[in-house]
């Protein structure tokens, strides 16, 4: 089992909030509530999951149903900005009605989804310590945001700039973390210091940390090893230092100006990833130890955030390992020249299906493949490894029509753990009788291989096409021939190069077929980096293989 995406983080976050909340989808239907949104709302989870909020809760105070025009929350699931508010009621499960405070905020996930959170308004609100005039819903505001926005993002450093962004200067003028990486070796990564609205760091006070001393009772040094929260003044690190840490925490409080500050574990479900601090030098009130309930919940939030981007992206380079390792050298073929490029997915979650090869058969003919397992993982990666090493023995092994070998290949597939479905194209390139270089392939759905002359016409083979791998192994597959011209260039690719959620499939082919014939008298190298650069979409989500061979007489390298 993968890690979560952003919405199943945000959904499994809810029990450790300690208000009411629920997650809704972009109709308004509830997928998730907490433990304590069921006790105020007296409902259990199976009768509000699925059902529409609005509709199922909200009333006026005498009872009657909210018009969905007035309902400011239904403004936030339709993407209106955060909300908040006061006066409002729930009907509870056993008709009674509930007044509430609420915050509704929409998080950054695909699908969208909204984030409610809600307390019983039948005794005033509580002050918040943190900050001094924290009130009860800023609080839950601060806490909603920490979530929403941290699971939103895959990248580590981007997770902890917002974090930094969401504390500096709401609760404190400066914000340090330390984070903890390979072989327990600690790194100070930010030192964020608040100036107005902006937020500037310290690269001087930034950088490799002493190691962490195993029986220190220094606060960064319990932090650090997940023993406790310290609330700290500059007069703690004014005696005779134990550890190299604690000689650069005597930096940091000088460099600073900090006379308070709250130190805190970044504690996962399995290790301590780091430390947050948070110092107030502008700010004259003092941190108390009351402040550090709040701080702990958002270094909690923070850190599962943080490990779920660290595990993507610890999958993401296993992933772009095997796929590089195992993504092939490509043959010399007298009268042709041939190059291939691999561009990984943006997002750590969108790698491993795409893939490329090249070989030389025994019968002289060059044979040729691109496809894509369906999938995004390491799975994927897997079994694309898998799918071209069978393709490899077949077609070197038997001399057959490209539509008899992936005909087998489709067999052999269904036992194949990693790969469910695929799409491919698989062709032979060799010299017909009377001397032409001829192409003979099959489609088992995939994208269509373009095929540009030197005279700049691009057109598609669409012929030889059948469905995708995995779906139907007992049909049978048609093949297709065509001759190149001197000089043509032939591309595979995969769909990555053409396809972006804001265009047409038909609008990737035709940029694609366009930019082509265009760069048709570039040299080869040039002409699919350049292609590459033209074509692929900017809002590109997956990950890239394209496979290029010019044929016969004409610059081609």
């Amino acid at each position: 089992m993968g890690p979560d995406g952003p919405q199943e983080a945000i959904a499994r976050t809810l029990d450790t909030l300690g208000t009411g909340a629920y997650l809704v989808d972009e109709q308004g239907l509830i997928v998730a509530v907490n433990a304590r949104g069921e006790q105020l709302l007296a409902r259990p989870a199976a009768d509000l999951v699925g059902r529409d909020a609005h509709d199922l809760l909200h009333r006026t105070s005498g009872g009657e149903a909210v018009p969905r025009v007035r309902c400011r929350m239904r403004e936030t699931v339709l993407g209106g900005p955060t909300q908040q508010g006061a006066d409002e009621w729930f009907e509870r499960g056993d008709g009674t009605l509930l007044p509430v405070g609420w915050l509704a905020t929409s998080c950054d996930t695909r699908p969208s989804a909204t984030l409610v959170l809600f307390h019983s308004a039948e005794r005033p609100a509580e002050r918040s310590p943190a900050g001094g005039q924290l009130s009860e819903l800023e609080r839950l505001a601060l806490l909603a945001e920490t979530t929403t926005l941290l699971t939103s993002t895959l990248d580590i450093h981007e997770a902890l700039r917002r974090l930094i962004n969401l504390v500096v200067p709401r609760i404190a003028d400066w914000a340090v973390i330390d984070l903890i990486g390979e072989r327990d070796e600690v790194r100070r990564f930010a030192v964020a210091h608040a100036e107005g609205d902006t937020v500037m760091f310290r690269e001087d006070l930034q950088g490799p940390m002493p190691p962490v001393p195993e029986e220190s009772p220094m606060p960064l040094s319990r932090a650090l090893r997940g023993v406790a929260s310290s609330v700290v003044a500059p007069e703690t690190y004014h005696g005779p230092p134990d550890s190299g840490i604690a000689v650069e925490q005597r930096r940091l409080f000088e460099a600073t100006g900090m006379h308070s500050a709250v130190m805190v574990p970044l504690r996962s479900l399995h290790d301590v990833m780091g430390a947050l601090t948070l110092g107030r030098a502008d700010q004259p009130d003092r941190f108390v130890p009351a402040d550090t309930a709040l701080l702990e919940d958002i270094a909690r939030r923070a850190s599962f955030a943080l490990e779920n981007a660290r595990l993507y992206q610890r999958q993401r380079q296993v992933a772009e390992t095997m796929q590089r390792h195992l993504l092939p050298k490509l043959p010399r073929s007298p009268g042709r020249s041939m190059t291939a490029r691999y561009l990984p997915a943006p997002d750590a979650s969108h790698v491993g299906g795409d893939w490329y090869d090249a070989f030389a058969v025994t019968d002289g003919a060059t044979a040729l493949a691109v496809g894509d397992v369906v999938g995004h993982d390491l799975e994927a990666a897997a079994g694309m490894a898998q799918l071209r090493n069978m393709l490899r023995a077949y077609a070197v092994s038997q001399q057959k029509p490209p539509s008899k070998v992936v005909e087998w290949l489709d067999r052999a597939a269904l036992d194949i753990a990693e790969v469910s479905m695929a799409t491919l194209i698989f062709a032979r390139m060799s010299e017909n009788a009377d001397g032409r270089c001829e192409l003979s392939w099959t489609n088992a759905g995939h994208p269509p291989p373009l095929l540009v002359t030197r005279e700049g016409v691009a057109r598609y083979l669409t012929d030889g096409h059948g469905i995708l791998l995995g779906v139907a192994p007992e049909r049978a597959r048609p093949d297709a021939t065509a001759e190149l011209p001197p000089g043509a260039t032939l591309l595979l690719y995969t769909d990555g190069l053409i396809e972006s959620p804001g265009h047409t499939l038909d609008e990737g082919l035709d940029r694609l077929r366009r930019h082509a014939a265009a760069l048709a008298r570039r040299p080869l190298e040039s002409f699919v980096d350049e292609l590459l650069t033209r074509v692929r979409p900017a809002d590109n989500d997956d990950d890239v293989a394209l496979l290029a061979v010019r044929h016969g007489p004409g610059r081609s390298s």
